[in-house]
């Protein structure tokens, strides 16, 4: 597919002179460059969607020992030690 972008004078200059260096035309640089970027930021997602699932996980286990705790209370209430 086919794309027209605007870029800055300097990141097109430099671009230029890299896919020169790597004997590669610039459209094929632009392309590996996004799809490097592009991977990268999957992985931040995946990594915050893992984050937010252990963090719901954890909150819950909150949950269940605050209940255990109160259990235990009222289980031990008239205890004498």
């Amino acid at each position: 597919m086919k794309t027209a972008i605007s870029l800055p004078d300097t990141l097109y200059n430099d671009a230029e002179k890299i896919a020169k260096d790597m004997g590669i035309p610039r459209s094929q640089l632009f392309a590996k460059a996004l799809e490097e970027f592009i991977n990268h930021h999957k992985k931040d997602r995946i990594t915050d969607k893992l984050n937010s699932i252990y963090k719901k996980e954890l909150l819950g286990n909150d949950r269940i020992v605050d209940v255990n705790l109160e259990s235990l209370r009222e289980l031990t209430k008239n205890d004498s030690w």
